[in-house]
């Protein structure tokens, strides 16, 4: 028989008391994509528990939840930015498993390996911007600006890399 969430952090809490493991309460603000740990009663990164079930054992402990790291507002884009950019990891995962990488290594290390990195990276991002909209059908000018992204982004890596 599978044991309640709540009986199951009041028994947890029991043998943390008698000197057993330390209580972790997991959390993940993002539907289990990432997961954060911390330690039993220790303040939360909100004003709130992060279930019914702690906040239950919260209420019947008589343990005060500090506001001291209070939550930002959830941020609204207005321009679609959240689902654009997980697209743009989609891409940039795909580039790692098409021709480009040989052997799993891209011919774009060799060339930032050689110390060529800023002038390609930059490079590509004048090509693909300037060839967007003049080629194609409009998914490629898509692409296009994709790569633009995509080279922007390793040149950052580039820029931060470099001393």
């Amino acid at each position: 028989m599978r044991e309640k969430h709540e009986d199951y952090m009041k028994r947890r809490l029991r043998e943390e008391d008698a000197g057993y493991r330390q209580k972790l309460i997991f959390e993940s603000p993002d539907k289990g994509k990432t997961v954060y740990s911390r330690p039993f009663g220790e303040p939360l990164l909100n004003t709130y528990a992060s279930c019914p079930e702690e906040q239950k054992i919260y209420d019947y402990l008589d343990v005060k939840i500090p506001a001291k790291y209070p939550q930002p507002k959830p941020i609204t884009y207005k321009y679609n930015e959240y689902e654009l950019i997980r697209e743009f990891k989609s891409y940039v995962d795909a580039t790692y498993r098409q021709h480009y990488s040989k052997d799993k290594f891209q011919a774009t290390e060799f060339i930032m390996d050689g110390g060529h990195g800023t002038g390609f990276c930059i490079g590509n991002v004048l090509k693909y911007a300037q060839r967007y909209g003049k080629k194609g059908t409009r998914e490629d000018a898509r692409k296009d600006l994709m790569k633009v992204l995509h080279y922007a982004l390793m040149q950052l890596y580039v820029h931060d890399s470099e001393k």
